[in-house]
């Protein structure tokens, strides 16, 4: 076997661990900045942070605008409080004195759910005095409360209520599935009442609580913090970056001149003083990036920050790498996890990039723009009658030029939380 010595010439890409930083500040969010700035202050000895101004803080910009129709839902900040749970034992402890009563209803408490049912095995001393136990919870708590099932809790409201019309309770225990399922021809035929009598009691029975006491969960106050935000002003679009909370970076002074030696110590200096310089130099270029993006993008979509999504024109990440002269994988990490806080709403920056449908004028619609039309659409049908996904595809094509499937209009129905046509129709 010969051995052989050869020399080889070859490029490869390595990243380094600066470029790799660098991209993960891209993606951070501006709170997310903020902490991670805080936390190079902790390892670095030579940055010193300055407080902003808090006069423009984060929360106070937070914004409690809904999301644009057809538009995620963004992340939230959660300022959490007490729960309504350890509110209801407090309850307990003052209006009850006997302590097996307290032990009682205490079990209870902890075996609802965060919609206040009862939820799993109960274990009690007494199986007897479980009902009256419910009883007793239901006088600190809202009607319903304690109930195994939707069924009953919509009874035990019934039976506490002072208008409960006759027949409800029997509407809601035999034919609470028909109801479900919009099925007033079977429950009128069944109940032998009339369809505008099963109407009287289906009106009721939409006053009552499904959901009694929903805030069982610790209760929490939730914060919107949108990393740019656009105004129009004058019939103009302006935008503006909110980082004016995040913390100036400054140096150390009484470090700065021990870097000037040859010792181990300067050695050492030098190494983070140049991991500060690289920090200010990638919070510069992250902002300057994200400016260029938001330029941009108020060029492509003037109108949908005008109008809303059914302005919203098709783009791709590509549309604007192109247009700023990016790679595309750069904007993708720019547009992540960034809230805009817009004239039409508040969104994160990444729905803004949605697929296309071809339109028969030979142009394209967006994704955001259908969803936008269809629930529109929907708003205004016939409740009597109301739309099936085949016409709602059909008139799609006929009023609006758009070739769209029945099992698309299906997907996008389901996305927007909009129920099948059976489950839409009243029955008057």
């Amino acid at each position: 076997m010969e051995m052989i010595l050869q020399q080889k010439q070859e490029l490869r890409l390595r990243m380094t661990p600066e470029l790799r930083h660098a991209i993960e500040l891209l993606q951070l969010s501006t709170y997310d900045l903020e902490q991670y700035i805080r936390e190079q202050e902790l390892e670095n000895p030579l940055i010193e942070l300055h407080e902003a101004d808090r006069g423009d803080t984060f929360q106070e910009t937070a914004t409690s605008k809904t999301a644009a129709q057809g538009m995620e839902q963004p992340d939230w900040i959660k300022q959490h409080e007490d729960s309504r749970r350890d509110q209801l034992i407090k309850q307990v402890n003052l209006t009850f004195a006997d302590y097996d009563t307290q032990q009682l209803l205490k079990t209870l408490i902890d075996n609802l759910d965060d919609n206040g049912y009862l939820s799993g095995n109960i274990h009690v001393p007494d199986e007897s005095k479980l009902e009256s136990g419910i009883e007793l919870l239901q006088q600190i708590g809202p009607p319903g409360i304690g109930a195994r099932n939707l069924q009953e809790c919509l009874i035990l409201q019934a039976k506490q209520s002072e208008n409960c019309p006759e027949l409800a309770e029997i509407f809601i225990r035999d034919y609470l599935i028909l109801v479900a399922e919009h099925k007033w021809t079977e429950i009128a035929k069944g109940m032998e009442l009339s369809l505008h009598h099963v109407k009287e009691l289906h009106e009721y029975v939409l006053t009552l609580n499904p959901r009694p006491c929903p805030d069982l969960s610790i209760s929490s106050t939730e914060f919107m913090v949108p990393d740019i935000i656009i105004e129009e002003k004058e019939g103009k679009l302006s935008f503006r970056l909110n980082d004016r909370g995040l913390p100036k970076i400054g140096l150390q002074r009484d470090y700065v001149s021990t870097m000037q030696g040859k010792s181990e110590l300067s050695s050492y200096l030098r190494d983070y003083h140049k991991k500060a310089q690289w920090l200010l130099s990638s919070i510069e270029q992250r902002r300057n990036t994200i400016i260029r993006i938001v330029t941009s993008l108020i060029q492509l979509q003037e109108e949908f920050f005008r109008r809303g999504a059914e302005a919203l024109k098709p783009m791709t990440l590509k549309d604007i790498a192109d247009s700023i002269g990016m790679h595309e994988s750069t904007v993708s990490r720019a547009v992540s996890n960034k809230i805009m806080q817009t004239p039409v709403g508040s969104f994160e920056m990444r729905t803004l990039f949605t697929s296309k449908l071809p339109a028969l004028d030979g142009n394209n619609i967006s994704q955001s723009a259908v969803k936008s039309l269809m629930q529109k659409l929907i708003g205004k049908e016939d409740k009597r009658k109301p739309l099936s996904d085949q016409k709602i595809a059909d008139s799609f094509l006929e009023e609006q030029g758009i070739s769209i499937s029945r099992r698309t209009i299906s997907k996008y129905r389901e996305e927007l939380l909009i129920p099948s046509s059976s489950k839409r129709k009243l029955i008057l």
